[in-house]
């Protein structure tokens, strides 16, 4: 096994050295035969709503091939999760060679890692293989203040992984642990933002969705350099399962297809507003959002 692990480094290390010059900057529109390629770390939900099934569609909506490592199963609905089961660590840095030692990976997504073990396998794997442009959902505190991993994982993924991403995108709860701020107001997300920079991530989109009022849905990049407030359109849908997975993921594939980060943002933001306004319910609870607008926009126009 260590053999196989090692030639398979070997690969990574001799394709990226042999196109050095590749970077985001040089990164165009695809031809028809040729895509560019982004990566989900993520769990799975059998609902079909967020995680690595929402990944990949936002990928393949995106003309991006997505590829996959699946960090935990879960059996769930639209009504709630009724079962987790973490893949071994060994399963998920396997998934990770196998995809970067044969394919160029412009870009990687992670969602949820779920515990410690597994934090620190990925954090070690971004760093020894060179990931870039890598988006990190924390996916520690769900949207409604539930907290989804415990504090020994939560610490392992501010110590090894939130110092490596490209751009960091926690929502005010999420923020709130990070920062050790309380955030209610337009001035405390751009302190908590700016505190959580200061753990090493590249910029930090500090998610808007969780605060109340006129502040619902106004988010917070800051880069090092400049805040930027960005907000879209207002949707009022129940149906928002899989919109924190979505944006990253958007994001990610935007990264891919060559835009700079904060255009990156943008047009994801756009992606999930639309998304939005097409949510849909195939259950009795919760649905997602819809990402299959662009086919119907079409049939329509």
């Amino acid at each position: 096994m260590r053999h196989s692990r090692t030639s398979a480094l070997e690969k990574v290390r001799k394709n990226k050295t042999s196109d050095d010059s590749t970077t985001q900057q040089s990164i165009r529109r695809p031809s028809l035969n040729t895509y560019p390629i982004a990566l989900t770390i993520a769990g799975s939900d059998s609902g079909g709503g967020a995680g690595i099934q929402a990944d990949l569609r936002t990928f393949a909506f995106h003309q991006v091939h997505g590829a996959s490592a699946l960090t935990c199963v879960t059996a769930q609905n639209t009504l709630g999760v009724n079962r987790v089961d973490a893949l071994p660590v060994e399963s998920v840095v396997a998934q990770v060679e196998a995809v970067v030692s044969d394919m160029r990976v412009q870009a990687v997504k992670t969602g949820m890692l779920l515990n410690q073990a597994i934090i620190a396998a990925v954090a070690a794997q971004v760093q020894e293989l060179g990931l870039a442009n890598l988006v990190v959902d924390p996916v520690m505190v769900s949207r409604t203040g539930a907290q989804l991993i415990d504090d020994t994982a939560i610490a392992t993924l501010r110590d090894t992984l939130i110092p490596l991403a490209f751009i960091l995108t926690p929502n005010r709860y999420e923020a709130q642990i990070l920062s050790g701020l309380e955030i209610r107001s337009l001035d405390e997300m751009r302190a908590a933002a700016q505190r959580v920079y200061q753990l090493g991530p590249k910029a930090v989109l500090l998610k808007g969705g969780g605060m109340r009022g006129e502040l619902q849905g106004v988010d917070i990049w800051f880069d090092g350099d400049r805040f930027t407030t960005l907000q879209t359109s207002t949707v009022n849908t129940p149906n928002t399962h899989g919109t924190g997975c979505t944006l990253s993921a958007a994001i990610a594939a935007n990264l891919a297809l060559g835009q700079d980060p904060l255009a990156a943002v943008k047009a994801a933001k756009d992606y999930v507003t639309t998304a939005l306004k097409y949510a849909y319910n195939p259950g009795r609870g919760q649905g997602p959002v819809g990402h299959f607008f662009p086919l119907l926009t079409r049939e329509s126009s």
